[in-house]
């Protein structure tokens, strides 16, 4: 079994945050030993019975936290590939792996939030089949390909990535349903899930695991060449009141060494990295957390 390696992901509506705290926040994850930091990508949050809400532009932050950080790995969790043309987003990622000295994961996924889609003049309809479109344009892009390619959706003529990125930065996707599984994993190197899809439980990790190892095989690849990614929830403070907790499910809470033992059970159940999603997520929860980590033991840093 590898190391765990374990992430946070830092705010994106659960309240204004500006940028020294960003910074204040991804300078903490790094001295505390956490691996990797990461970013939602939405342009916006209505009409779920709570104030409408959006978070900054993901890639612009992206850039920002590259140069403010030095060790950990970084990166949208997970990138719609909708938002942008996918030689742009291409560009976008290419430029941020050049800030970060490598440090990019490429986290993609197609969306789901219908009214941002819609605010925005997106179309939502066919996502999946636009994911894979621009999926094979992306990597053949970071391939080093000059690529032409013209589908239902997508159409590029030549386009090639100048400067030509230093490598390729490791690709992961978001998403379990079957025919996005078909899409991707053909061509990621990764895959996560969030909390409430596996019920944050080790178990149901394991359950969904499995079917990503037949997922695997079907896309003739070999599943053991794919790392598993699991976003964790994690509750400090219940009054703060930054995270619904969904009905019937149990965040990781307590002390430092239970946290510690359920992130080694979700490591058991076939985890390579976990990714907290903390209530309240400021720069005191996550030094608290190194606690965890140093509880853990046994990972790279």
């Amino acid at each position: 079994m590898r190391p765990l390696r374990v992430g946070v992901q830092l705010p994106e509506v659960e309240r204004v945050v500006r940028w020294p705290e960003y910074v204040a926040m991804a300078r903490a994850a790094e001295e505390v030993g956490f691996d990797s930091i990461w970013v939602g990508d939405h342009l916006l949050y209505r009409g779920d019975g709570r104030p409408e809400r959006g978070p900054w532009d993901a890639w612009t932050l992206l850039a920002g936290l590259a140069c403010v950080t030095e060790r950990v790995a970084l990166g949208p969790l997970v990138a719609c590939t909708a938002f942008r043309r996918p030689g742009l987003l291409a560009r976008a990622a290419a430029a941020v792996d050049e800030l970060s000295g490598g440090r990019l994961v490429l986290g993609l996924g197609a969306g789901w939030n219908e009214p941002e889609f819609r605010a925005f003049g997106i179309p939502f309809g066919d996502r999946v089949a636009r994911f894979a479109e621009a999926l094979q344009i992306i990597r053949r892009l970071f391939d080093g390909e000059r690529v032409t390619f013209a589908a239902d959706h997508e159409t590029v003529s030549d386009a090639v990535l100048l400067p030509a990125p230093a490598r390729r930065p490791p690709f992961m996707v978001g998403a379990t349903g079957p025919r996005m599984l078909a899409a991707a994993l053909p061509h990621v190197d990764a895959w996560n899930t969030w909390f409430d899809v596996y019920g944050n439980t080790p178990q149901g990790f394991a359950e969904l695991d499995a079917t990503v190892d037949q997922a695997a095989r079907a896309a003739g690849r070999d599943p053991s060449d794919i790392e598993r990614s699991a976003c964790a929830l994690v509750v400090l403070d219940r009054g703060a009141g930054e995270r619904q907790i969904p009905d019937g499910m149990a965040p990781l809470e307590g002390s430092a060494d239970a946290i510690a033992a359920h992130l080694q059970a979700l490591a058991e159940a076939g985890a390579d990295e976990a990714i907290l999603v903390v209530s309240p997520i400021n720069e005191r929860s996550i030094r608290t957390l190194g606690d965890a980590l140093a509880a853990l033991g046994g990972r790279d840093r």
